[in-house]
């Protein structure tokens, strides 16, 4: 399938084609004794990763365990639909997320609110899954990949209060997901995802050290794609999150409202990125994956709350 690229390590991205995009979110199969999905994707992209797994091997019966960095409906929003497909999978997730994958009623909710009508094209709609499934990790946890490998969980809030990072074993891959942001392999951008109500710069920047701290070989990103230069990577994504925290800060000491702030930004960080100046499909999938609106609309969140 042209959706699949095998990573070494047994390892493989599966692009899940999210609102039909291609490049936009992935997921990962570890594809051990006791295979494991990292990330499930949206609602509607379910289908494609069920065929996916299929290609690679695992049946209904095969898949052990499912992991979420976090239950954010681009991550998580097929939770409902592959613990349905895969019947004998664990789901795995921080415990501040736990509740809403059993019952996403308020999530749901909410995510309308903000998308509309768009939802149901992006998105799909998250399923409940049986709560006797769902294993909540709290600050640290393992996840058995079977033979001694193993995937260690660091929760890593920030972008969310219910994200965590999670370091293999045997390769020494970070899944990370939003966590160091949204990168483009197409232009090499990297820009931060700093979505309401949950962003707080310092604990973004704390996360990021830790998965400094870490010593990945690689990141993943689910945003997208596999990163070997860790220490630069990481490195722009504290830079990243700096000054557009500086900027959205110059606005709301001006007094800006969210239009012209979200203006303000875009135009003072538009040369930063390649993705921008590039075709208008780019630059869409760029938008589409780290929107200004939302970025800004989360710091402006976080500094009426710490300086209001």
């Amino acid at each position: 399938m042209d959706n699949i690229t095998a990573l070494g390590g047994d390892v493989y991205e599966i692009d899940t084609r999210m609102a039909g995009y291609s490049g936009i979110t992935a997921g990962y199969l570890i594809l051990g004794d006791r295979p494991c999905l990292v990330e499930t994707g949206t609602s509607t992209s379910a289908p494609v990763v069920r065929d996916a797994l299929t290609s690679l091997g695992v049946g209904a019966g095969d898949l052990a365990t499912v992991v979420v960095t976090h239950i954010h409906l681009d991550h998580a929003g097929g939770v409902g639909d592959i613990a349905g497909f895969y019947p004998e999978a664990e789901i795995v997730v921080h415990e501040k997320g736990a509740r809403h994958l059993a019952d996403p009623s308020r999530l749901m909710s909410s995510a309308r609110m903000v998308w509309g009508d768009k939802l149901d094209t992006l998105f799909g709609e998250l399923s409940p899954t049986e709560p006797s499934r769902i294993r909540a990790l709290g600050d640290t946890g393992v996840v058995d990949l079977g033979n001694g490998r193993m995937l260690s969980s660091h929760y890593s809030p920030g972008h969310a209060k219910h994200h965590v990072g999670l370091i293999d074993s045997g390769t020494g891959d970070l899944y990370v997901g939003d966590a160091a942001g949204v990168y483009l392999p197409q232009t090499g951008d990297l820009r931060p995802a700093t979505p309401p109500p949950d962003f707080d710069l310092q604990t973004a920047l704390d996360s990021i050290a830790l998965f400094e701290a870490l010593g990945p070989q690689r990141l993943l990103f689910s945003h997208y794609g596999p990163v070997t230069d860790v220490e630069e990577t990481l490195g722009r994504s504290a830079e990243e999150l700096r000054i557009w925290v500086d900027l959205t800060r110059q606005a709301h000491s001006q007094g800006m409202d969210l239009d012209h702030a979200v203006a303000m930004v875009r135009e003072r960080t538009q040369e930063r990125y390649a993705a921008l100046k590039a075709d208008e499909a780019t630059a869409e999938r760029f938008e589409l994956l780290s929107g200004a609106p939302s970025n800004v609309a989360g710091i402006l969140h976080w500094l009426d709350r710490v300086q209001p």
